[in-house]
């Protein structure tokens, strides 16, 4: 590639990044106040006078970190940060009532991706792609430790995330529990699992996709219903997340049309 071009496409990557951020005490305290959905905020270790801004991202359920003021001066730019730097999210964030209510109208039987602890941007903007052409209902992601609907994930998602409800959730283990209880058999996947090809994906749907390297945690693990595994016949032991997602998504679809595997 021309060095030109390599340099151009890093610049554009970086303006991308920023487009989500907001620099500064007063911005991001806006920001929390009109009732913008944050994923995130940081604050320079050592910061004082933050009191108003960490009672209102406690309030709005939006994780604060502490991180070095270095990493708030690269992170903002050149911006005056003071110290504080938020991460808007691409698009609003749904219910569960939002998912249960698309499948009602589609008359369809639930089906939900729930994602424990994914943090590349491109892979959740891939799950949310597929999960909006295998017709799920919604995606589910956890709070803390894990990327929200940033830029990346928008861009990734390919416009998907204007039509596939995505839900933030305080605790996964729990909403597990509560989908349940609203008839939702849960399928995480693992490689101690059943082979997939084996599951009956039928009624109401769960699927669990894990972290990245790390897999589906044991909490998650020990609430699904069922386990299951792609097989592997190469040397190597794992797919990425979103591909695995996408081979499990597709799976479900095929047995909710009827198809017959030959």
């Amino acid at each position: 590639m021309d060095i030109d071009k390599r340099a151009k496409r890093e610049e554009t990557r970086e303006n991308e990044a920023d487009r989500d951020k907001i620099a500064g005490r007063n911005a991001v305290i806006e920001a929390l106040r009109s009732g913008r959905e944050i994923d995130r905020i940081l604050v320079a270790k050592g910061c004082t006078g933050l009191g108003k801004l960490y009672a209102m991202a406690k309030e709005a359920g939006v994780p604060v970190k502490e991180v070095a003021p270095v990493k708030i001066d690269e992170l903002a730019a050149g911006a005056n940060a003071q110290g504080v730097l938020a991460y808007a999210a691409a698009h609003s964030y749904a219910t569960l009532d939002d998912v249960f209510a698309k499948a009602a109208e589609k008359g369809e039987a639930p089906f939900v991706i729930i994602t424990d602890g994914l943090e590349d941007g491109h892979n959740l903007g891939a799950i949310i792609r597929t999960a909006e052409c295998c017709g799920a209902h919604g995606v589910i992601i956890p709070r803390r430790r894990s990327v929200g609907l940033n830029y990346v994930v928008a861009k990734t998602s390919a416009g998907a995330v204007e039509y596939m409800p995505v839900v933030r959730v305080a605790n996964i283990a729990q909403t597990m529990e509560e989908l349940k209880e609203r008839g939702v058999w849960i399928f995480g996947a693992d490689m101690d699992g059943e082979p997939l090809w084996n599951a009956d994906f039928g009624g109401a749907v769960g699927l669990v996709v894990g972290a990245e390297g790390e897999g589906v945690s044991r909490l998650v693990k020990e609430k699904c219903d069922f386990v299951v595994s792609l097989p592997m016949r190469g040397k190597i032991e794992s797919l990425n997340a979103s591909v695995a997602a996408s081979v499990m998504m597709y799976e479900v679809c095929r047995q909710r049309l009827g198809i017959k595997a030959r």
